[in-house]
């Protein structure tokens, strides 16, 4: 038995160690109590008032509920069209912000290109006008095409009556 409660105080000088070294060894500096000395009574004070900021709350809405049914046929059409007025504003506003983030990024895009390889631009110009022309050429022998068709269509049909 007596070996047992041995092995418990040792146990417990083990816990004790353990809390030991989780508490400071000296105690709070002046500033560490001036602080608290300062805050507690700041805390307190900001406690109460949140208290009686909720407690005038409640009294102000159990006083209005009754207005708020009363007006309701009116105040809920007028809060709808605020509610939709804020978010309309608001969309506008992100759409702007992306509007013009985007731009900036392709002003800065075509700035690193031009920085980058100042012969790139005149070559995409050189491309694209390659390339219009080619289009041009393809449309003109597609139109060419249905007008030999349609000329092919009207002589052939006019004698299938």
């Amino acid at each position: 038995m007596a070996e047992h409660r041995t092995q418990a105080q040792e146990q417990l000088h083990h816990i004790g160690e353990g809390v030991k070294g989780l508490m400071p060894e000296k105690g709070p500096s002046a500033s560490q109590v001036l602080a608290v000395a300062t805050l507690l009574p700041i805390g307190g004070v900001l406690l109460a008032l949140s208290g009686a900021t909720l407690a005038g709350t409640v009294i102000g809405l159990a006083v209005t509920a009754p207005l708020f049914i009363i007006f309701s046929p009116v105040l809920v059409p007028a809060a709808i069209v605020v509610t939709l007025a804020v978010t309309g504003f608001l969309a506008s506003g992100a759409f702007t912000l992306t509007g013009l983030s985007s731009i900036s990024w392709l002003v800065n895009y075509l700035r690193g290109l031009r920085e980058r390889a100042p012969g790139y631009v005149e070559e995409a110009k050189r491309r694209m006008h390659e390339t219009a022309g080619h289009v041009e050429q393809r449309t003109k022998e597609a139109g060419q095409r249905i007008q030999s068709r349609a000329q092919e269509g009207a002589a052939g049909g006019g004698g299938r009556t």
